[in-house]
Order: structure tokens, then sequence, then C-alpha cells
């Protein structure tokens, strides 16, 4: 009889100890996923949008008038954990450069103007916000996954390709936004 229990016990333990890292590993996602981005290139062979979109007061956004200034396109959605996360250490990133020197747009995914308003109303998001209701721009941008940011150079040259979460306070963040202030570098 001692040894039934014993095994049971184990079982117990086992299945404890099982359940336990289970947990563990399931709340832990979140912060795995938001330590992990991935950069590329942009595709030589890819066309740049002329267009990045329209904004919520219904001012389009092209990327010509933005010329001499870097450009941070973010494409996010209400919904996206990762994207909430990173918002802002977007607007510390804005605030820091100042839209002189570099402009970041936040560019919701098919979500509705009412949706958005209401986000930004709630969260006090204070950068221009690009509505995308189908999805086109997105697609136009190469955004699969959200959070992606596009970093273009201040000479209108696409950089950079980020997908997933990142802190745009950090020292990384640096090293990647100050090689676009320069309109003259290649």
């Amino acid at each position: 009889m001692s040894s039934g229990l014993d095994a049971r016990t184990r079982h117990m333990k086992r299945t404890s100890l099982t359940l336990t890292l289970a947990l563990a590993a399931l709340f832990a996602s979140p912060w795995v996923h938001a330590q992990n981005h991935q950069l590329a290139t942009w595709p030589a062979h890819r066309p740049v949008p002329a267009r990045v979109g329209t904004d919520l007061q219904g001012k389009v956004w092209h990327l010509a008038d933005l010329r001499g200034k870097a450009v941070l396109i973010n494409f996010w959605a209400s919904w996206c954990a990762p994207c909430l996360a990173e918002m802002p250490s977007l607007q510390t990133l804005a605030q820091a450069y100042g839209p002189e020197k570099l402009v970041v747009l936040a560019v919701n995914f098919k979500e509705s103007n009412a949706i958005v308003q209401r986000f930004v109303q709630r969260t006090q998001f204070d950068l221009p916000v690009l509505l995308d209701p189908t999805g086109v721009m997105a697609n136009q941008w190469g955004a699969r996954v959200f959070p992606t940011t596009v970093l273009v150079a201040a000479n209108g040259q696409v950089r950079t390709v980020i997908r997933g979460e990142v802190d745009w306070s950090s020292q990384q963040a640096a090293t990647l936004i100050e090689p676009l202030l320069n309109p003259s570098a290649p």
C-alpha cells in the first residue's frame, strides 16, 4: 500500500512541477516576445511607397513631403500587446529628437476610425496616427506581423524594417536612429 502512495505522490509532484513550469512559460512568453525583434534591410527590388497614409484629421502623409527628416513608420493595432507596450517609448523617442529631426508616424492596421479615436483619447497618445482600414498600406510597406517599424533616412531612402517590439528608449534604438538623421548620408 505504501508503494502505491509513493507512486501517487511522485506523480502528483511531477504533475505539479509540470503545471508550474507551463504557467511560468505562459506568463513569461510576453516578456520573451518583447525582447525579440528582427531587423532586415529594405529589399532592393521592392519599390518604396510614395504614400504613408491618412491621419485622423484627414491629412494625407507622403514620404516626399518629409524629405530632410528621418521618418519612423510604426504599424500597430490596439489588440496587439507588443504594439501597446512599445508606444510609450515611441512617444519618448519622438520627443527626444523633435519633429524637425525625426517624424514618428503610427499607422493603425484595419481598425475603424472610431476605435482608433477612442484609443488615442483614452491613452493620450500624442503622435500622428494614420489609418489603414483595409491593410493596403501595411502590405505595401511589408508589415506582416505587428508591430512592424520601417526606418527611413532623411534622404528618403528606406533603411531598415523591424518586426517585433523595440524599446525605443534604449541605446540600441539610438544606434538605429542616429545614422538616419543626416540628409546627405548615402
